[in-house]
């Protein structure tokens, strides 16, 4: 059975490294997840005046999220942070019907710094154990490439022995927690 993921992509940059991340997983691992990378730039800012009725562009992201088995977060890091349109992101996915209780999930990010997005995946753990997200996170799994630029060739391949192995524990990693949980 592949599961069907919907990956999140953190950032709204054009060239963003976490989408070239996630492209590579989409690849690789192709025979046990179904990924489609989600881009969340055409998000308007959450506003509590219209989240009862929320714009189309909002509707639509909280559905492929909620159709999907499994959501990935794609993030990267500024100033020791998530990014703004990220928490925009699950500030939409918090309301609406919950889309994200209790649905399995993992994180990976990456940054051309040396720690690979490690703060902003902090904030972001603790941003989504608020009880309207509440996800099923894969503990003790984190996935922080730093130098990714040295580590991604211009076809989107891992050239990194060591990152594309710990990947593949990863995601096998995950694969076993997404069956003993569904």
């Amino acid at each position: 059975m592949t599961i069907k993921v919907a990956a999140i992509i953190g950032s709204v940059r054009k060239d963003s490294n976490n989408l070239k991340l996630v492209e590579y997983m989409k690849k690789r691992y192709a025979d046990q997840m179904d990924i489609e990378p989600i881009l969340i730039s055409d998000l308007p800012m959450y506003n509590p005046d219209i989240e009862e009725n929320a714009p189309q562009e909002v509707i639509d992201f909280r559905n492929r999220i909620k159709q999907a088995d499994a959501v990935l977060f794609a993030v990267a890091e500024y100033n020791f942070s998530i990014p703004g349109a990220l928490k925009n992101a699950i500030d939409w996915l918090s309301r609406g019907g919950f889309v994200l209780r209790e649905k399995p999930a993992f994180i990976v990010g990456s940054s051309m710094g040396v720690l690979g997005s490690v703060r902003a995946q902090i904030h972001l753990r603790e941003i989504l154990s608020n009880p309207s997200l509440s996800p099923w996170l894969l503990p003790n799994n984190e996935v922080y490439i730093g130098s990714v630029h040295e580590k991604l060739n211009e076809q989107n391949e891992m050239v990194d022995s060591g990152t594309r192995g710990f990947l593949d524990q990863v995601v096998g990693n995950f694969v076993s927690f997404y069956n003993r949980i569904s």
